[in-house]
């Protein structure tokens, strides 16, 4: 069988089980016999950062995300953050300490540039923000009117690359595009935010945040033509930092820590709205339950909220209200602790009328299961109480100490053992005719309509398999009473062991009735990929985007597609796994489409390309596409 992606990080996961001892030197030539060398940063981190950073300090991050950085950025925290703890290393010992946590060396001297700069580094105060954030709308239907985003089907069948821009030290490209102010927002992974002139991928401004910035970058609406108006620039990185700029300039403005966890994480975009930055909250502890001496788990999902001024926390509301506590102890006399788990992955949805902001959660990570976990969650918009729980799957416990391929004793699974069915993309408000529906996709392949009074499911669908990475992924869209699904339905060997499947995987597009959820057609995804490309797949993972007449597309594959919204027929395609000649003069390469989905705005069309995780195809671009003249 064709060997394809797992839903985890398996560098993450390495470092979770080395503890203190990965080896980051190359192994020896065959036939030798030459002893392990230990990598010279291994001695100063076991001796002055292990104690904080392997789970002795609540605050400190863990190791795990040190390996997500770039290693200039841990050489600056050394000098900077954390100067007095590193006080005791040498200069040489803190560049071997950076180089060691990130897996690879520091540049002899600065990247080139990716861009140049512009001449023109304000923004244009005449093009108002096209997106409210990951939703394009507050109720997250991820449709670009024409008006705003320049795009309809017949554009789109027409689209050319304009210009391609090759993100510097990176293997994904993660962060949704933000068309505003004849900009493009972007982050990366080396946590550099970017300002780039949409026309030509010059760069306006750049910020760079403490680690890597997966969200997109949330704009605050303006007035067209206020030149007056000083908008900002929302965000979130890994570390579970909240960041806001001024847009016109990338000067920080502020910056807050959301969650004290070590593992936390922010992986959902803020919201703004009324003055308020609503921020969730995830984590990655389910990955450390792979190591059998790791007490797991305390994590526990929440959503804050943030005065969007100062950054200072309104309030902030628990997934699970009870802290989490010693339960008992696994096979290896390792801790239990729960409850646990139940994170926020997605970008809540905003329900002005009702004062309800949605959110799905995932499983929880630790014995016993709960009931807020793979669920949909309405949270009050003005102090955080939850009003209802619509749980789609009960009984959901799980983390990677589940996987057989991951760790030879399973002592930190969960007695539910799974089956993992987050909700990973938010739910959206369709409205219909005399009533409204929340509409949510789950990872179980399940499409679920909501009463968004009172939390009662309406209608379910079973559109995928579902499985570890199957189901719904990152983003549906919707256009009137008609909900685009995305499937992605991965193929992965471990999962005919779990789930005991008797059909086949069905990854591709579906349309659905908002009111009824049946189907009103359903387009597969072909498999293309070679059977020398083992990280290739077909499914459609990233959010998809949806445009008048059209809906946009990416796929693990590397193709960028554009299908017809009337029928599901593919009325564009771009392939984006391959080589490109970037701007200034660099290469770059595309590869998976996951996470983020395409941005419209100014007439042309924004796709990152490039998912080094999870066993996906590698890659560092941003495309640029507008239609051939």
């Amino acid at each position: 069988m064709r060997r394809v992606a797992l839903g985890i990080l398996p560098a993450l996961l390495l470092l979770a089980l080395a503890g203190c001892s990965q080896d980051e030197s190359p192994p020896p030539a065959t036939g030798s016999t030459a002893a392990r060398q230990p990598h010279p940063g291994e001695r100063p981190y076991l001796e002055h950062c292990a104690s904080c950073h392997e789970g002795g300090v609540y605050k400190a991050p863990h190791r795990m995300f040190l390996a997500m950085m770039a290693p200039d950025a841990i050489l600056a925290s050394l000098d900077g953050l954390m100067a007095t703890q590193a006080a005791a290393l040498s200069a040489d010992e803190k560049r071997a300490v950076a180089e060691y946590l990130a897996g690879r060396p520091l540049s002899a001297g600065p990247p080139p540039e990716p861009a140049p700069a512009c001449d023109d580094r304000d923004l244009d105060m005449r093009q108002p923000p096209a997106q409210r954030g990951w939703g394009i709308d507050l109720a997250n239907t991820r449709f670009q009117p024409l008006d705003s985003g320049g795009l309809d089907l017949a554009r789109a069948s027409r689209l050319e690359l304009r210009w391609a821009f090759a993100y510097p030290n990176a293997i994904q490209a993660r962060s949704q595009p933000t068309v505003a102010g004849g900009a493009v927002f972007v982050g990366s992974q080396d946590g550099t935010v970017y300002a780039l002139d949409a026309r030509s991928g010059c760069i306006k401004w750049r910020f760079r945040a403490s680690a890597e910035v997966r969200t997109p970058i949330v704009i605050t609406p303006w007035t067209a033509g206020d030149e007056q108006a000083r908008p900002r620039a929302y965000f979130g990185d890994i570390l579970a930092r909240a960041y806001a700029l001024d847009a016109r300039s990338g000067e920080l403005l502020w910056q807050t820590k959301v969650d004290e966890h070590p593992n936390a994480t922010i992986t959902g975009a803020p919201v703004f709205v009324e003055q308020t930055l609503y921020v969730p909250v995830s984590s990655l502890e389910v990955v450390l339950g792979a190591n059998p001496q790791y007490a797991c788990c305390s994590f526990r999902g929440s959503l804050a909220a943030l005065d969007a001024a100062s950054g200072e926390l309104k309030w902030k509301t628990y997934t699970i209200a009870e802290a989490a506590r010693e339960v008992g102890k696994t096979s290896a006399g390792t801790a239990i602790l729960a409850p646990s788990g139940a994170p926020i992955w997605n970008s809540p949805t905003v329900d002005l009328e009702r004062r309800l902001l949605y959110a799905g959660t995932g499983e929880n990570y630790s014995s016993p299961a709960g009931d807020t976990s793979d669920a949909i969650i309405a949270f009050d918009m003005d102090d955080g109480h939850i009003r209802w729980v619509a749980q789609a799957t009960p009984g959901d416990a799980w983390n990677v100490g589940c996987l057989s391929d991951y760790t030879d004793d399973p002592a930190n699974c969960p007695e539910e053992n799974g089956p993992d069915f987050d909700f990973a993309a938010p739910p959206i408000l369709v409205r219909l005719d005399d009533r409204e529906v929340l509409v949510a996709g789950q990872k179980s392949g399940e499409v679920m309509g909501i009463d968004p009074d009172s939390g009662r499911f309406l209608w379910r669908r079973k559109l995928g398999r579902g499985g570890v990475q199957g189901g719904v992924h990152f983003g549906m869209a919707a256009a009137g009473r008609t909900v685009y699904v995305p499937i992605n339905d991965m193929r992965y060997p471990e999962d005919e062991t779990r789930y005991r499947f008797t059909e086949p995987p069905r990854p591709g597009l579906h349309a659905i009735d908002a009111a009824t959820g049946e189907s009103l057609w359903f387009t597969p995804a072909d498999d293309i990929c070679p059977a020398t490309e083992p990280f290739c797949d077909p499914g459609i993972s990233a959010a998809i985007t949806a445009i008048p007449g059209g809906v946009i597309a990416g796929h693990l594959d590397g193709r960028l597609r554009v299908y017809a919204a009337d029928d599901g027929r593919v009325a564009w395609e771009f392939a984006t796994a391959r080589e490109f000649d970037a701007l200034n003069g660099q290469r770059g390469r595309g590869g998976s489409l996951s996470g983020g989905g395409p941005a419209v705005g100014l007439g042309m069309l924004f796709a990152n390309s490039g998912y080094g995780i999870y066993q996906h195809m590698p890659g560092n671009l941003l495309l640029a596409f507008g239609p051939a003249d």
